[in-house]
């Protein structure tokens, strides 16, 4: 390609000149190509190990002027082919008219222009995407793609220099890590390294710290290891392969491609070495943490953070902080965990200002709000050009209606705070309170009520300590709402969202779908003990909050245990509240939960395991033992311990668990746990142990509840004769504290990550069972091969996710199909499959024998088959008899759209008739066989025969022929040819009706066949287009619709919209027979097969093709010559 130019000094260092003439030199580079010796070796191990552009682009050419010892490098090249084509340019367009210039130094200026006027002609089309890279990754990128075959699709996120551990040997060399795959090169002295690993691949991803390699990162598949060490940033490194495998992770579970955020503001200069993919992932690894951090919606983005302080009125002090700001939040917190966190809804702000800096109080910057609340931050370090983008955002932010139920809670009143409750906006439930005036003498109620006057209320409240303590001491009923909406970040959806509730409920009601059947059986199983569900307005308001989520999300839809969840939260809220709060479930604080794996919950899962292994060592082992963590956890994490401890008690773990998120869960957990050790280390079996937490957790009681203890139906199932101890739910959660408070939620998200690639790819090999065992009776290929062609035929459908092709991976994905039909592959796919794993290998004529197996296959003409029609396709050939495989062939080269006319022509005899013109589908059959036979050991003994079978054929239909004159000629109108949909392959036109000639053209057709050369893509296509026939029995492809007497009628000379010569015909008994009759064609079809071999070569073999010169070393001393 042609670059900017650039000084060189030494010409000659390390390169060897090829061409040279008065104003330009053609080098390449030591080492590269043939030969090169020790020097050779030595240059290439150097361009490794110090990243050169050589090593991608071994070739160049430099300009030069006389006697002048400075040259310019104006182009570089990875091919032979490619730095030829600019030398030929530069002679064709340039030589003629530099030697009009006298003075040299005009002719530098005019090359150098020319060159630059070129590469912006070029880079004008390109997206500025790719223009924002810094050169030097451009070439990286560029390196890679050489070095890989990767196509221009890939992207390279980042590269590192490291070492790899090939056996005990380390291998120094450059990691490439781009967003599919993770890629290792090493050349030193003459041995060469190369690996190639997909993220999809990936089970564990750790840091390790051995002996032998220190600070290694460890990458494991479920075949191998691979060790790499000796990174100058092994964290930065590490963090960029966790967020390269999760977005992995997520395209097995979603299906969905990486994308690139084009929402990102451009850096202000172009970053050295550093991609524009790099940029974007972390920026999504902040936001992700910034939106954890303070329960944020998906779509907010983080513009920036910066060091400061908060006045608090309530603690009379300033806190060491950071605030952040986004397009809808100012956020704020503390340097010191839990001592001030706050969140600043700009929509709330009514006035941000400068108030007068002094030595006590810094840069200080007011934010005032709506419901009269000041902030005093100081200490900033650009407070203009905070101001600045903080007013920007402010102009973005759209006005909102100031509600009544917002002066409602600044107010503080009771009684409106209970008529908001029950307001029927879309239906809630009546408290189980017997009178208001009772939460004037609670003292819970009242230590909120002082809190709020301290600490404010609403969105803009301060969050302490003094907030944790008094959530973990019980929130007041009729507070819960209100706070669950705060706590979890759904008051700010909903107030974001005004209308949007009620307008699902109106699309989605009525409609029937599989979520809302699912729903329907599920309603009277919600919480039935509970008087609010024993009736049609609680069932109802059930329905509709999870008819509704259903239809914002059908990738969830609708999970068992959302039911339970849902009508916990509308005990205490609105309709549209809990809908809110389930939206802030589901898609937030308990991600992945509720689809229809529940992957979210396995992973916690194992968490949890993870952790009982670390903080209860001897307990673990004998639960592991018993097989009892993997079956109870399961239910506490999707219930949130509501289906198995009474309802009082539970309900205030949910209060935690909206203000701390899920390492509440986790604490009690572990807690429950080492409540009960002694008793659980001494259990025989799974079902004692599962007895004795079950007792346990029925027995956990709310103490301090003021209503009636609500019936459960969980202790009546497991109540023993003696009364176990009461547990007062308090302690238990004092105790969870005190025993495993110093779990940290950044922690829990490391584990998740962990685990999250096990049970994936966990799920993946269960499903891959499952297929496997669906398909076993209907498949004679054996358990292990099945399991191998179901990963290669997923690993082509991954392709399309990475790479794209004519149809998009969501719509080859579905996953409410069964598991062997929710994957699917396209043509151009298939074709890939079919060259690397079937028997019958035809050359150049195997791509068109593959389109017309695919259209075969494609019982539904959707342009897509699935596994089970392409296990279905491969059987036939590898497994079939003779009789089926010849039938199978024999269905391959059918016309289209000739059968049903056809029937009618011989209903009269009761048989099914197939055209079988001589020049199209009789020859295109003998080529075909005789493309399958190049490559075998007999082949000119199985020619031989195939030429003997074809006249042999060829006379018993002119034999028929000739009888079938004697009869009635067959009505014309109902065979001729239509030329939209056959047109005649162009073989040359000879005399046909007589055997003898149309003899003479099936040789000629097979000596062509002999002497045929790779066809070219477009040329393929067009015999696909012509020659692909669909004519496939509904439900299989065993072939029993054609039947022994089916007989084969053509013509010998088909032109386009001419009239078919019905009489000559053969019948496919008579082809079986002719068969048969040559020992090599039956010995050939009745050989077993085995397809473990094209397997292996197919699993080791690059994911990708490498792209290959076009043009040799031969090649271009030709040229030179």
């Amino acid at each position: 390609m042609w670059i900017t130019p650039e000084e060189v000094l030494l010409a000659n260092a390390l390169w060897v000149s090829e061409r040279a003439n008065p104003f330009f030199i053609l080098q390449r580079r030591k080492g590269h190509g043939r030969g090169g010796g020790f020097t050779g070796l030595l240059v290439g191990t150097l361009d490794v190990v110090l990243d050169s552009s050589a090593r991608v682009a071994p070739y160049r050419i430099l300009h030069q002027t006389g006697d002048s010892q400075v040259f310019w490098n104006i182009a570089c090249g990875s091919s032979r082919k490619e730095i030829t084509e600019h030398w030929e340019w530069l002679e064709a367009n340039l030589l003629q008219t530099l030697s009009i210039f006298d003075n040299e130094e005009d002719i530098t200026t005019f090359v150098k222009g020319k060159i630059q006027g070129i590469i912006a002609e070029e880079n004008k089309n390109k997206q500025t995407l790719e223009d924002e890279d810094s050169g030097k990754f451009r070439e990286a990128e560029l390196k890679m793609r050489k070095l890989f075959g990767m196509p221009d699709e890939e992207k390279l996120v980042n590269y590192y220099s490291c070492s790899y551990f090939k056996g005990r040997v380390p291998r120094q060399g450059w990691v490439y890590l781009s967003v599919n795959h993770l890629c290792f090169y090493s050349f030193l002295l003459g041995k060469e390294v190369t690996l190639v690993v997909q993220w999809t691949d990936v089970t564990q991803l750790e840091k390790d710290a051995a002996v032998l390699f220190p600070e290694s990162i460890r990458v494991s598949t479920r075949d191998t290891e691979h060790y790499f060490s000796m990174f100058l940033n092994i964290n930065e490194t590490f963090k960029l392969m966790e967020q390269l495998a999760n977005i992995a992770m997520r395209q097995l579970l979603d299906n969905e491609s990486f994308s690139v955020d084009r929402s990102l503001p451009k850096p202000c200069k172009t970053l050295k070495n550093v991609s524009t993919l790099k940029r974007d992932l972390d920026a999504r690894a902040k936001n992700e943490r910034y939106r954890a951090m303070f329960r944020l919606t998906q779509d907010e983005r983080l513009d920036g953070h910066t060091d400061c302080t908060l006045w608090t009125p309530f603690a009379k002090m300033h806190v060491v902080g950071q605030m952040f700001v986004s397009n809808n939040y100012i956020c704020f917190a503390s340097r010191e965990e839990d001592l001030c966190q706050l969140i600043i809804p700009l929509r709330e702000v009514s006035i941000v200002e400068k108030a007068d800096s002094s030595s006590v109080l810094p840069s200080p910057l007011s934010i005032s709000t709506k419901n009269k609340m000041t902030f005093l931050f100081a200490n900033l370090r650009d407070r203009d050009f905070l101001v600045q983008r903080i007013s920007d955002f402010l102009q973005r932010t759209p006005d909102r209606v100031w509600s009544d139920s917002k002066e409602v809670l600044v107010s503080g009143s009771l009684v409106d705070i209970y008529v908001r409750f029950i307001h029927p906006v879309c239906g809630s439930f009546q408290l189980q309170i017997s009178n208001i005036e009772a939460f004037s003498g609670d003292p819970p109620r009242q230590s909120w009520n002082i809190h709020f006057f301290e600490f404010g209320r609403g969105v803009c409240m301060y969050r302490t300590s003094k907030t944790r303590e008094l959530v973990l001491n019980g929130i007041p009923e009729s507070l819960r709402g209100e706070l669950w909406l705060l706590f979890s970040g759904a008051q700010n959806e909903m107030d974001t969202h005004p209308g949007y509730y009620s307008e699902l409920v109106e699309q989605a009601m009525g409609r029937c779908t599989l979520a809302t059947e699912e729903i329907e059986r599920d309603l009277h199983r919600s919480m039935p003990e509970h008087r609010a569900f024993q009736n049609e307005m609680g069932i109802a308001a059930l329905r509709r909050v999870l008819t509704a989520y259903a239809f914002r999300n059908p990738n969830i839809g609708y999970c068992q245990a959302m039911n339970i969840v849902t009508s916990v939260l509308l005990l205490y809220c609105t309709e549209e509240q809990a809908f809110w709060l389930l939206v802030a479930l589901c898609e937030r604080m308990l991600p992945d939960y509720y689809n229809t794996r529940v992957v979210g919950a396995l992973v916690d899962q194992a968490v949890f395991e993870e952790l009982t292994r670390e903080c209860l060592p001897l307990l673990y082992e004998r639960m592991q033992e018993l097989g009892v963590i993997s079956t109870i956890s399961l239910s506490w994490f999707l219930t949130l311990f509501l289906s198995v401890m009474p309802f009082d008690s539970a309900v205030l773990l949910v209060d935690c668990f909206f203000y701390e998120g899920i390492k509440v869960i986790f604490q009690v957990s572990l807690a429950v746990l080492h409540a009960n050790m002694e008793q659980l280390l001494s259990c025989s079996d799974e079902g004692e142990a599962m007895t004795i937490l079950g007792r346990y957790l029925d027995n956990v009681v709310n103490k301090q509840t003021v209503s009636a203890p609500i019936p459960h139906l969980h202790a009546l199932l497991t109540s023993g004769d003696e009364p176990p101890p009461e547990i007062d739910i308090f302690e238990l959660i004092k105790a969870s504290y005190e025993k495993f408070g110093s779990l940290r939620s950044d922690v829990i998200e490391q584990m998740r990550f962990k685990q999250r690639l096990k049970v994936i790819q966990s799920l993946e090999d269960t499903a891959k069972r499952s297929v496997v065992r669906a398909i076993m009776t209907d498949s004679a290929f054996s358990l292990e091969e099945l399991e191998e062609l179901y990963v290669l035929f997923k690993a082509k459908h991954i392709m399309s996710c990475y790479w794209g092709a004519s149809t998009t991976a969501a719509e080859r994905h579905d996953p409410s199909l069964a598991y062997l039909e929710q994957y699917r592959i396209d043509r151009g796919q298939f074709s890939q499959l079919f060259t690397a794993l079937a028997p019958w290998g035809c050359g150049a004529h195997t791509p068109t024998l593959a389109a017309r197996l695919f259209r075969l296959l494609d019982q539904n003409k959707d342009g897509l088959i699935n596994f089970k029609e392409f296990v279905t396709g491969l059987s036939g050939m590898y497994h079939g008899d003779m009789t089926e495989k010849l039938k199978l062939l024999y269905k391959l080269h059918l016309p289209p759209g000739r059968r049903s006319s056809l029937n009618c022509v011989r209903s009269s005899l009761q048989r099914r008739v197939c055209v079988f013109p001589i020049q199209e589908q009789f020859i295109e059959l003998c080529k075909t066989l005789y493309n399958m036979f190049s490559e075998d050991p007999l082949e000119q003994e199985l020619y031989h025969s195939i030429a003997t079978v074809a006249s042999l054929l060829l006379r018993i239909g002119e034999v028929g022929k000739k009888f079938s004159n004697n009869g009635a000629r067959k009505p014309d109108s109902l065979c001729t040819l239509s030329p939209a949909v056959d047109s005649p392959l162009p073989v040359k036109e000879e005399p046909a009706g007589e055997g003898s000639s149309a003899e003479a053209q099936v040789t000629k057709a097979l000596e062509e066949a002999q002497l045929e050369v790779t066809t070219t893509e477009e040329e393929a296509k067009d015999d696909t287009s012509v020659s692909s026939y669909s004519m496939v029995s509904a439900g299989s492809l065993q072939c029993e619709d054609i039947a022994d007497d089916t007989v084969l009628i053509g013509c010998g000379d088909q032109r386009p919209g001419s009239v078919l010569d019905v009489d000559w015909a053969i019948t496919f008994e008579q082809v079986l027979a002719s068969m048969l009759t040559e020992p090599p064609l039956v010995d050939y079809f009745e050989k077993k097969l085995d397809i473990r071999a094209k397997m292996a070569a197919c699993r080791f073999q690059r994911a990708v093709e490498r792209q290959v010169s076009s043009s040799s070393e031969h090649e271009f001393s030709q040229l030179s010559g």
